[in-house]
């Protein structure tokens, strides 16, 4: 499983993993989190490769953007959240990224603090796959005041006072449906089992090269979620009678948007690559089963 060098991992979906140098990226605000990377540090030191420690602190001013450039492999600790952040920054180095699941769900994570060095061990096998998860980049047109990047949504939401908005559809350039609702969702097979979800969305196999818009609780009957190519360019406009508006990208950037916003939403050319360890046991379908208890039969006596 190795190739011409011992720092390169063959995968068993024929993709390459330089393992020349591994940053630990945890969420320093997430308690024995350190202690957790100390770990995983230690056993990757001990099968001789360079490793670097990250902290990431979500609500304050240490970001993404920081963070090293050069490395090859980036081992993300925290909950979802925090994958997906540190994902979507690596997305544009091509960079990929193995979660080890320290939050509360860890839909997206591969390992638990439990079974550090199994992990490891069948990541330095070769016995894992790399996913590439479809992005969004959602930006204001024509003026670009916002620029967001995002691996599971857009949400476009009213702000404090709970009220409808009126919003506009357009794909490419022609208007589809007019929405009186709380606000709309724009997913990508990722945050198809997130947000969108719970908004009445379908789940999407996250290999399918598709976009979901999903408004929140619209004020129709006969209102669906759609699922379009990915390659479609999305454009919601705004009415212009609204107070209080703002666009969120993955639950962590977010913009007040103006009575001026024309919105525009388009797949991005960078995907992220997550790394898929025991295939047959972390498959799509098989969390689903394991973490969202997806067609499981209710125990009988249970209520």
């Amino acid at each position: 499983s190795i190739r011409d060098t011992k720092l390169i991992i063959k995968s068993e979906n024929n993709d390459f993993v330089n393992i020349e140098k591994i940053s630990v990226i945890y969420n320093a605000e997430i308690p024995q989190s350190l202690t957790i990377a100390q770990e995983a540090e230690k056993d990757l030191l001990s099968r001789d490769v360079n490793v670097e420690l990250q902290a990431l602190y979500p609500s304050k001013t240490k970001k993404t953007k920081e963070f090293s450039r050069d490395i090859s492999l980036a081992i993300a600790i925290g909950g979802d959240g925090t994958l997906i952040s540190i994902a979507r920054f690596y997305a544009q180095f091509d960079i990929p990224v193995l979660g080890i699941n320290h939050g509360r769900l860890g839909f997206l994570s591969q390992l638990s603090k439990d079974n550090i060095k199994e992990g490891f061990d069948s990541l330095f096998n070769g016995n894992f796959q790399i996913e590439e998860r479809l992005m969004l980049n959602v930006f204001d047109s024509p003026n670009e005041s916002f620029n967001f990047n995002a691996l599971n949504d857009v949400v476009i939401k009213g702000g404090a006072l709970a009220r409808t908005e009126k919003l506009y559809l357009y794909l490419n350039d022609r208007h589809v449906c007019d929405y009186l609702a709380d606000g709309l969702i724009v997913s990508t097979p990722t945050g198809s089992t997130a947000y969108t979800l719970s908004a009445g969305g379908p789940i999407v196999t996250p290999c399918l090269d598709v976009m979901v818009i999903v408004p929140i609780c619209p004020h129709s009957l006969s209102t669906r979620p759609l699922v379009i190519p990915g390659d479609e360019k999305i454009t919601v406009k705004t009415d212009s009678h609204w107070s209080e508006l703002y666009i969120t990208a993955d639950g962590q950037k977010n913009y007040e948007l103006d009575k001026k916003n024309v919105i525009e939403i388009k797949k991005h050319p960078k995907k992220a690559k997550l790394i898929i360890i025991d295939r047959k046991n972390n498959s799509f379908y098989s969390v689903l089963r394991q973490k969202l208890h997806w067609g499981v039969s209710p125990r009988e006596g249970s209520v």
